[in-house]
This record gives structure tokens, C-alpha cells and sequence, in this order.
């Protein structure tokens, strides 16, 4: 079978940026359209593996959200909050012929997803929440503070694989030297045939800024959640995740009866979803739950 097709969209923000995301699948695909967005600092390059997967049915687009991957970089570090992106969504939607679309969110994305159903559920048709609810462990939010925007870039790619290693192989125990690479390509971008950061060291200084406001509380978002309850829910779980614990699983499912979920086994925060039983899980819930 062919490989699905791939484009680029450029779009503009509301507020002027110039924004970008890949558009994966034909325009006319049976299946629902699906919109990935992605973590904090991370871009459409995650979903490489997982929209090729699904453009084989549907329509994927996968944004780099604003100061992320080829997307425009915001002059204000307060520029950079998860209502800015839901809007930014907003936009992707319009400049690519869409009104509605089942979400696959990971961490931040997660949040842009709950953010869209209190907002505008009409647009959500299902959601994938990937390692993310309407509550998190504090102990994962302080890890990552402690290194977004602030972490020392490497000077080749084989160290860029090998920091990776150190900072994650307690969460992901079972990864190959060359799954470290591949993760190390989708984390960093490249320059001059070196890693450089693939996000605005800003972003980072808008999430230290934010728990310095709330004084180190983790602000939770169960009305936001319960906006999804009219629509089918799977959530992802990495096994070792530090952010998303299975008692807030258990708990997300009380206040949604009919949510599916899934454990990503040896993953941490967050799952690649290129795991066979996550693949399995999301495509099962697209056929079974979503149609």
C-alpha cells in the first residue's frame, strides 16, 4: 500500500504568529478527521509514527503549537499559556476545512483538549488524553520546571541521545540505543548538523512564572474534564509515569463511566503511542467507540 500523503499548512494565529503543522492523509478520508496536538515543548514530530498509522483511514494534522518546532516564537513569555494554543487550535481547524475532529492530546496537549471541550465541545468528537488529567502529581510537575528552558544543549547528536538516557532511562528502562536516537531526532531540531533546542527557552519561564503565582499549587481541572463527558475518552497511562498516577485514573473514570484506558508498559511521561498495546487500544476505540 502507497504511503499516505503528506503536506504542510502555515496558518495565522489570531493574534498574528505564523504557525505551521503537518497534514497527514487524503482530505477525503473515511474515517473522522484527528487532530494530535503535543506536549510542552514538544511538536508534530512526536506523531510521526502514530499519524502515519492512522492516515491510512483518516485526516491527521499535527500542529507545532506557538514557540514550538517551525511555528513562530512569541515575543512575551505570557504569551505562551494553553488558552493561546486552544485558540491557535481554533484557527488550524478554520485554515484546514474542519469543524470538528477527534483530539489525541499529550500533556499540554491533554490540557488544550479539556480546554476546547469547556469552550467549544461542538469541535471535539472523541479524545485520546495521553498521560495527562484534570490532576496531576505535583513531583512530575516539579521535574519538569526544573529543566524546561534551562537545559544545556548538547554538542553532537550521540550526546544529545546519551543526555536523553540519563534524564529518562529510570522511566523508560527498555528503550534501544537506537530508540534513544529516533528520540533524541524528535526532541531536539538541527543546525549546522548539530542539536539545538526545538522550543522557546520562554515557554519555560511562563511555567515558572505560573507556579510562582498559584505558590507551587498545581491548579486542577475536573469542570473542564467533566465537559468531555458527552463524548468517548480514552486515557493512555505510562506504567512508570511520574504526572498521571492510576488513582487519578480510577478517579477520571468515576466521573466518565464510559472512559476506556490503557497502560503503556515500561513508558513513563509520556507514552511515544507507537506502543503495540496503545496502538491497539486507540484503534480499537476508534473503531468500536467512535465509528
Amino acid at each position: 500500500m502507497a504511503k499516505p500523503p503528506i503536506r504542510e499548512i502555515f496558518y495565522t494565529s489570531q493574534d498574528g504568529l505564523k504557525l505551521f503543522a503537518l497534514d497527514y492523509g487524503e482530505r477525503t478520508a473515511k474515517g473522522p478527521p484527528i487532530v494530535c496536538l503535543p506536549g510542552l515543548t514538544r511538536n508534530s514530530k512526536d506523531f510521526q509514527p502514530l499519524a502515519t498509522h492512522l492516515a491510512k483511514r483518516h485526516r491527521v494534522l499535527c500542529p507545532d503549537f506557538r514557540g514550538r518546532g517551525r511555528s513562530q516564537y512569541c515575543d512575551k513569555w505570557d504569551d505562551y499559556t494553553p488558552v493561546h494554543e486552544m485558540m491557535d487550535t481554533l484557527d488550524l481547524m478554520g485554515a484546514a476545512g474542519i469543524s470538528s475532529a477527534v483530539f489525541i492530546g499529550t500533556s499540554r496537549g491533554g490540557l488544550v483538549t479539556m480546554l476546547l471541550a469547556a469552550f467549544r465541545p461542538n469541535v471535539i468528537k472523541a479524545a485520546v488524553l495521553n498521560d495527562i488529567g484534570p490532576e496531576v502529581d505535583p513531583r512530575g510537575i516539579a521535574r519538569i520546571a526544573g529543566y524546561v528552558g534551562v537545559m544545556e544543549t548538547p554538542a553532537t547528536w550521540d550526546e544529545a541521545a546519551v543526555k536523553l538516557r540519563m534524564m529518562n532511562e529510570r522511566e523508560f528502562p527498555n528503550l534501544t540505543a537506537e530508540q534513544w536516537r529516533t528520540f533524541a531526532r524528535r526532541t531536539f531540531a538541527e543546525e549546522s548538523g548539530a542539536p539545538k533546542l526545538d522550543y522557546d527557552a520562554k515557554i519555560g519561564t511562563a511555567m515558572r512564572k505560573g507556579m510562582e503565582a498559584s505558590k507551587g499549587e498545581v491548579p486542577t481541572m475536573w469542570p473542564q474534564f467533566k465537559a468531555l463527558a458527552q463524548v468517548p475518552v480514552l486515557v493512555v497511562r505510562g506504567e512508570n509515569s511520574d504526572l498521571l498516577t492510576a488513582e487519578i485514573v480510577d478517579r477520571m473514570a468515576v466521573e466518565h463511566p464510559g472512559m476506556k484506558s490503557v497502560v503503556a508498559r515500561d513508558r513513563g511521561h509520556a507514552p511515544f503511542l507507537d506502543e503495540p498495546e496503545v496502538l491497539a487500544a486507540i484503534g480499537d476505540f476508534l473503531k468500536n467507540d467512535v465509528g
